[in-house]
């Protein structure tokens, strides 16, 4: 995927203020300073985009045991920068990665919004077979003393 003029695709995890920015941005669930760098410490692969402005713009990780299992995560775009291939770039090269250093017969899974189904499909992500279902659980914040 090649990234419109003035985007540069690093292969690096964004800072962790445009981290929490980012995901702001793209309306998902706010996380704190301490849980942004743990995040980003603990990721097998992460990337980010840039504008020609140098601000960041997109980004993406992945979440593995670097054996067979990994995911995808944190993939947000601003909004003012959004339906360019910023995201396609990102996915693209998270994929790759894998690929690339991951044994054979890699597991990717990821849990998206509607909204980005288009982009998974594209990408060859099919929907689970009607027998299972995505779950989740949030934990609930813990009391402070």
């Amino acid at each position: 995927m090649t990234l419109p003029p003035g985007y540069t695709l690093h292969a690096t995890p964004p800072a962790p203020d445009d981290y929490l920015r980012l995901r702001r941005d793209a309306g998902l669930r706010p996380k704190t300073v301490a849980q942004a760098a743990a995040a980003l410490a603990g990721s097998w692969s992460a990337c980010h985009v840039t504008a020609p402005d140098g601000t960041t713009v997109a980004m993406g990780r992945v979440v593995g045991d670097g054996g067979w299992y990994f995911v995808v995560a944190d993939m947000a775009t601003s909004p003012a920068h959004q339906r360019r291939g910023l995201g396609t770039a990102v996915l693209d090269h998270l994929l790759a990665d894998v690929a690339h250093r991951a044994p054979d017969d890699a597991y990717v899974s990821l849990t998206t919004e509607s909204a980005g189904r288009a982009l998974y499909e594209g990408a060859g992500f099919t929907t689970l077979r009607p027998d299972r279902t995505g779950m989740q659980l949030v934990l609930p914040a813990r009391a402070t003393p």
